[in-house]
Formats: structure tokens, sequence, C-alpha cells
């Protein structure tokens, strides 16, 4: 195994690792607000077209990488669309809350 074959997988393992917690936070709070749809969608247009290049590739750990970007990105596209409350409306005041 060569030094690049090497780096491609230990950064495929540290990036996908850092993808976890985001993921799980998205899953478990259904909270994706943060998020815009604009955002989601064309993430998943790029990753879309990028496999192509991707896919043109030998088989390897950007492949690997590739397939979780893929993944995470439809699976918080889903989410945003299944989770989402709605429009917000901000025209009515927020009532407080008393102790």
């Amino acid at each position: 195994m060569n030094v690049s074959v090497l780096a491609g997988m230990v950064s495929t393992g540290l990036f996908a690792v850092s993808y976890l917690p985001m993921l799980l936070k998205a899953l478990h709070t259904r909270d994706l607000d943060s998020y815009s749809l604009g955002y989601l969608a064309l993430s998943n247009v790029a990753n879309a077209v990028h496999s192509i290049y991707v896919f043109s590739l030998p088989l390897g750990p950007i492949w690997l990488l590739h397939f979780f970007y893929v993944v995470a990105s439809a699976l918080l596209l889903i989410w945003y669309l299944r989770f989402r409350s709605g429009p917000a409306d901000h025209s009515a005041p927020r009532q407080a809350q008393r102790s």
C-alpha cells in the first residue's frame, strides 16, 4: 500500500467520523432549521454531478468518501423535508413564558 492510498483511507475515515455527530444530532433532535432547502438541494445536485467524475476513477478511498457524502446529503435533505415545521410566522408576537 502506498502513502497516497493510506492518506486517502485515513482522511476518508476522519471526514466520515466528523460528519456523524451532525447527522446524529439532526436525526435525534429533528432540528434542521440551520440548513436551507437551497443548500441541501444544491449539495445533492453537486454530488450527482461529481459522481460522474468519481466513478471514472479506479476503485479506492475516494469512492467510499463520495458514497458517504451522497448518503449524508440525501439523508439531510430527506429529514429537512420530513421534519420541517413549516413556514415560520414572524408576524405574531411570541408570548413570554412566566415562571
